[in-house]
């Protein structure tokens, strides 16, 4: 009895041993993405500062994330004079696993960022400090994009008025404090398609654009649907927002047009005026006024790219009220 006892103190000891060990190696060897090159400067120059001004405020979208929202009006746009100046809070309320507030990013917030650093931080999701930031920011998809226009985007953000605030830090719960150091990776860059190969370059601004993050199905943590296929749940005080299947299916955009699709996004535009919404009304994750500045030439050709997808069978209800 002694020796079993004692043989089973030793499996124990074992376990606790080897539990400490790789919670020490993910705390303190993760993320492992390489340092931030301390020479890397990029080169400012108008041309760049106005290509990143619409790739961050219509493509990749970072000026939504990173400005308050006003969540009382459709689509919830970017309150007045907190663009780019974060602040905006994503906790357990919408289904994240702690409290996350999105930072200045005017010169204010990265003034003593070198640009390796941003560069590294868009690109791998990894801070100044080596931790991570937590992937509502979809570093996965810049780190797929071409060297060129995340250097625009800098160049943007380094051309903005500087606007002191004072945010919270953001809280991940454990154990995710730990799962999020295993999620940076290596950036993969590649050549931006020319906009010639429609279908290639819509797939970049699909990219680009992160759609999948939203229009995929994910539970437990973990995405279970086929991308683009929709089905992503997002809880508003209303009622459950299903997110659309964007492929090529009856259910999808299968009976869409190139210039319906076009349209749906025009329609947002300059003129729109977003209405305040009433309880139990329908409400959008989608920036809708944001992307309506995308250029037709590339709504078209992400519609071109949506339409060569396999189509799912993937119905959707877009909002569920709550009873």
């Amino acid at each position: 009895m002694k020796k079993i006892l004692k043989i089973a103190a030793y499996l124990v000891t074992a376990l606790v041993l080897a539990i400490i060990g790789a919670v020490a190696y993910v705390s303190f060897a993760l993320p492992n993405v390489g340092p931030a090159d301390a020479d890397y400067k990029v080169e400012i120059t108008s041309e760049k500062i106005e290509h990143g001004k619409y790739l961050a405020n219509h493509v990749m979208v970072c000026i939504d994330c990173h400005s308050k929202r006003d969540f009382s009006l459709f689509s919830a746009p970017p309150v007045p004079g907190t663009e780019a100046t974060g602040g905006e809070r994503f906790d357990a309320t919408m289904g994240f696993p702690g409290v996350f507030i999105s930072p200045n990013i005017t010169p204010f917030g990265i003034g003593e960022w070198t640009d390796g650093e941003l560069f590294r931080l868009i690109t791998t999701g990894v801070k100044r400090d080596g931790s991570p930031i937590f992937p509502i920011m979809p570093y996965h998809s810049y780190g797929k994009m071409d060297v060129s226009d995340i250097e625009a985007v800098i160049a943007y953000i380094r051309s903005m008025d500087p606007v002191e605030t004072n945010h919270p830090k953001s809280e991940p719960d454990f154990p995710f404090s730990l799962i999020m150091r295993t999620m940076p990776v290596k950036a993969s860059f590649t050549k931006k398609p020319d906009p010639s190969d429609q279908v290639a370059y819509g797939g970049y601004l699909v990219t680009s654009s992160a759609c999948a993050d939203c229009h995929t199905k994910f539970e437990d943590g973990a995405y279970t649907g086929v991308p683009l296929a929709g089905g992503r749940e997002f809880a508003f005080p209303d009622g459950i927002l299903s997110t659309s299947n964007l492929t090529p299916h009856a259910s999808g955009l299968g009976n869409w047009t190139e210039e319906m699709f076009v349209q749906r996004f025009k329609m947002y535009g300059d003129n729109f005026v977003p209405e305040k919404l009433k309880p139990g009304d329908f409400q959008s994750i989608m920036p809708w006024v944001m992307y309506a500045g995308m250029k037709e030439e590339d709504l078209k050709a992400i519609f071109a790219y949506l339409q060569s997808l396999p189509p799912v069978d993937n119905q959707i209800e877009k909002f569920k009220p709550n009873s």
